[in-house]
């Protein structure tokens, strides 16, 4: 089987599947090449619906989770994201495609240097990477866009002030064996929060909330 055959079939059988029904998302699956964040021996295995191992002792997330992540968001190209957890980068560039601007933190330096030569090899010049706790509140910003690449029990309230006023936060939160990918946006007058999908992800390494909000 071809790679792009491979490809054709993930987003058919996959991605669609769940959801994912967005042109602009399935066309940027097309675009922004899955493979090219993987090594060789795991290259035809990156179109697989599982989560692949990753050099750290963690994991990627599966493609249907990620392509579902990005569709849930509604980016724009005007917006700036904050994606915590960089895995092998290639979250982080689906937001790039889609966003002006990606900041990424992560704990691991073997991650952080991982996801930056995968990035630099394809071409994606608008992602910075930090190595940081992204959950801590050990980095600030403002950012439209927030993504945490794992699993919380809570969400942090230090992220949720980092959102700009109409920016959304998506999150998967929760314990086994249940979570939900909860879509935080925040109002001029406050929070609004919705679950978007059930899903599994393994615990967002090498962090620790320091406080938590409740809605």
């Amino acid at each position: 089987m071809t790679i792009e055959k491979a490809r054709f079939n993930m987003i058919e059988q996959q991605i669609r599947p769940w959801n994912v029904l967005d042109k602009d998302v399935l066309d940027m699956l097309i675009v922004v090449k899955r493979e090219n964040y993987f090594p060789e021996d795991q290259k035809t295995l990156a179109f697989f619906d599982t989560e692949l191992p990753l050099p750290d002792g963690s994991k990627a997330m599966n493609p249907k989770v990620e392509a579902r992540i990005v569709q849930e968001l509604s980016l724009k190209k005007s917006e700036s994201a904050l994606l915590i957890g960089a895995a092998s980068g290639y979250l982080a560039a689906l937001l790039a495609h889609m966003t002006r601007h990606v900041t990424v933190l992560e704990t691991s330096p073997v991650l952080k240097e991982l996801a930056e030569k995968n990035l630099h090899a394809d071409g994606v010049r608008n992602v910075a990477l930090l190595q940081a706790d992204g959950i801590s509140g050990q980095h600030t910003g403002n950012y439209d866009v927030i993504v945490v690449a794992g699993v919380l029990e809570l969400i942090p309230e230090s992220l949720l002030k980092q959102l700009n006023v109409g920016g959304r936060l998506l999150a998967v939160v929760g314990q086994l064996p249940m979570m939900h990918a909860q879509l935080v946006t925040r109002t001029a007058s406050g929070f609004t929060e919705r679950s978007v999908f059930d899903t599994v992800l393994p615990p967002l390494a090498g962090v620790e909330p320091a406080s938590t909000f409740k809605f």
